[in-house]
């Protein structure tokens, strides 16, 4: 080690002692303590974020599946009264409600999702930070932070005003869900759009594709698994949704498959107005087969439903995004 710092300093090149830069054994010790104490919080607080999301589940599970049955899925609720059984053995069901949040949610991401997408393109692709551009993110941020009521309320005054006063429809509730739907949208297609790598751009103009054609192609369909999971993040955020639908969409216990007339029943609207009625009175007329507690039941079913509505559509949204992908090399 003498003999290769004399040469060095020979030559006339510094000598740098590596050794001094190696971390001593208590600094090392130090480190994977730290290191071992973060492991320990992130593990905590990971738990921590699992219990209520569990604790959900499993009551609604517990609650809900001791109802939820092929009756109850295939039938509605006209001519249910009280806790009494129907002629087909059942105690009603979400047939129409499944239908009408299909329906509803269906017409709500026609109405957003392109007009959302669109506009994510003009902010990225078009805009360039102009002013403009600044005035559209402020109304986006904006409207992602409007109470869902005040949606309802907007839909139901365009409506009353095109309409006539007591116009309710499905494709109102779709019209009040897509203002909630679009801000999530433009957001999340704005921010996979932005990274898309420049140079896949630039290939293309290189090549003389036109930018319209650059932006369908290329762009769109390099952030389509992103885009997909926005529009699925937007879905689970109104399919939820209660208040704006209770003044639009309405309450009905038979079936409506027209989504321009006519009030229609959708599963939030539906378990509010069950766990509203908690119970009903079984009367010494009504039989042994009155059930007191059947609202609450229903609720809770329909609730599960909900779930599993929400899952089946995340489910489907991740397929179409990897049947469209940009198949890549490995």
């Amino acid at each position: 080690m003498a003999e290769a710092a004399k040469k060095s300093s020979m030559d006339g090149a510094p000598v740098i002692d590596f050794d001094k830069f190696k971390p001593t054994r208590s600094f090392i010790a130090a480190r994977k303590r730290k290191n071992a104490i973060m492991q320990a919080l992130i593990v905590i607080a990971f738990i921590i974020a699992l219990i209520p999301l569990i604790s959900v589940l499993w009551t609604t599970i517990a609650d809900g599946f001791q109802r939820l049955n092929l009756d109850f899925l295939s039938h509605n609720m006209k001519g249910i009264s009280g806790g009494k059984p129907s002629p087909s053995g059942g105690y009603g069901g979400v047939l129409h409600a499944i239908i009408g949040t299909l329906e509803v949610t269906f017409g709500s991401m026609v109405i957003s999702i392109p007009i959302g997408l669109l506009c994510a393109v003009y902010l990225v692709e078009y805009a360039h930070g102009g002013k403009l551009a600044k005035s559209i993110s402020l109304l986006v941020d904006v409207m992602s932070g409007i109470p869902s009521i005040v949606a309802g309320l907007f839909a139901f005054s365009m409506f009353t005003i095109l309409g006539g006063p007591g116009t309710i429809n499905g494709f109102e509730g779709s019209v009040a869900l897509s203002l909630l739907m679009m801000p999530t949208v433009v957001k999340t297609s704005e921010e996979m759009l932005k990274i898309v790598p420049g140079d896949l751009r630039e290939a293309s103009y290189a090549l003389g594709v036109t930018k319209q054609r650059t932006i369908t192609k290329i762009v769109l369909r390099t952030a389509l698994p992103g885009i997909v999971s926005g529009a699925i993040l937007a879905i689970a955020r109104v399919i939820g949704e209660t208040a704006p639908l209770l003044m639009t969409a309405g309450y009905i216990s038979s079936t409506n498959f027209n989504l321009f007339s006519g009030q229609m029943t959708t599963l939030p609207v539906y378990v509010y107005q069950e766990y509203s009625t908690m119970a009903v009175v079984c009367t010494k007329s009504a039989g042994a087969a009155c059930v007191p507690t059947i609202p609450t039941e229903r609720a809770w079913a329909a609730a599960l439903v909900l779930i599993v509505i929400v899952l089946l559509l995340n489910l489907l949204g991740r397929l179409v995004a990897k049947i469209f992908a940009v198949k890549t090399e490995q």
